[in-house]
């Protein structure tokens, strides 16, 4: 009589009967199969499964989890005793297990009591579907390739993504790159950048009054702070968040494509370092080509001679006059 499955495995395989194609896997089949040969080898220990938790608790491993080589390679010989408390967590729907598209690795990511809550009575589908989201990350996964990879008809998909969105553990977003296709991320991920555009975007939109704000503030600190004789970045950083000019918190990296734009717009100019080599920023210099002669000076036969001061005490002196005029000629 051949032995009986773990209760994991029995779900994963009825799980995999009722799929075709190239479908994702269950991962708690993958599971079974990586701790299957150490089933029988030790028990559970209290402290083994609070090191076990805190480890997939940690702020870093949010979302994708805990590779399952990162798993071994913390707790060696110990790695063994972990089935019992996987069972466990993975029966209470406390832990999930992830594999990415093209990758052999799985991942374990635990759930809170609340989120477990909100997995009791998914079936087979919508654990797969929610799987395929966490292993997206905060870059979440397009609804084409969510089909791909689970095999799950679109209409079945459509129904999977209104109960887990009604159940708040996904949630939709447009990226500014396409707004027109949505893709899928954990609900209580902050999503990257790169989909969202950053700060500088709001709702998708870019947000040109709210830039405009910002680099007006950022004038007036250039000219105000340490009487017009130049301000750093982090001066003008810290200075945003003392007045909290900004909807959202910048980095330092942010406010410094701000001042970029200023600088190619020549509204402020970089003169000068600090003591610890940090750039400093003063108002552009004034550019005109108004100058002290007139035009009837122009009729003087010594007027090539002369130099020509301007009005932001720029000098062009009768040879700089020269070299120009022949450069042009050449043309």
């Amino acid at each position: 009589m051949p032995p009986k499955r773990p209760p994991s495995v029995a779900i994963a395989t009825a799980a995999t009967k009722r799929r075709r194609g190239n479908a994702i896997k269950p991962i708690v089949s993958m599971a079974a199969n990586s701790f299957a040969s150490l089933e029988d080898e030790g028990e559970d220990s209290s402290p083994l499964r609070k090191e076990f938790l805190q480890l997939l608790s940690a702020p870093q491993h949010k979302g994708r989890g805990v590779a399952n080589s990162a798993l071994k390679s913390h707790f060696g010989e110990n790695y063994a005793h972990l089935v019992p408390i996987i069972n466990e967590l993975t029966r209470a729907s406390r832990l999930t297990m992830s594999k990415g598209s093209g990758e052999n690795e799985v991942y374990f990511s635990l759930l809170s009591v609340v989120e477990a809550s909100k997995m009791q009575g998914l079936d087979a589908h919508s654990k797969l579907v929610y799987q395929v989201v966490e292993s997206a990350g905060n870059r979440g996964i397009w609804t084409v390739d969510i089909r791909v990879q689970t095999n799950i008809p679109q209409a079945t998909l459509t129904k999977i993504f209104k109960q887990l969105e009604t159940r708040k553990l996904i949630k939709p977003i447009k990226a500014v790159t396409a707004k027109t296709k949505k893709l899928y991320m954990l609900y209580d991920l902050v999503p990257a950048k790169e989909i969202t555009g950053g700060p500088w975007y709001t709702e998708g939109e870019f947000d040109h009054e709210f830039i405009a704000e910002l680099r007006n503030f950022i004038i007036m600190c250039v000219r105000r702070m340490n009487h017009g004789k130049g301000v750093t970045i982090q001066q003008i950083s810290d200075k945003m968040v003392q007045a909290n000019v900004s909807r959202v918190q910048l980095s330092l990296e942010e406010v410094r494509q701000l001042v970029q734009t200023l600088l190619h717009d020549y509204v402020i100019e970089e003169r000068g370092v600090t003591d610890e080599g940090h750039a400093l920023f003063v108002p552009a210099r004034k550019i005109s080509t108004m100058c002290e002669f007139g035009w009837w000076d122009v009729l003087c036969n010594d007027f090539h001679f002369r130099g020509i001061r301007f009005e932001d005490d720029v000098v062009l002196n009768a040879m700089s006059r020269t070299i120009i005029r022949d450069e042009v000629q050449r043309r």
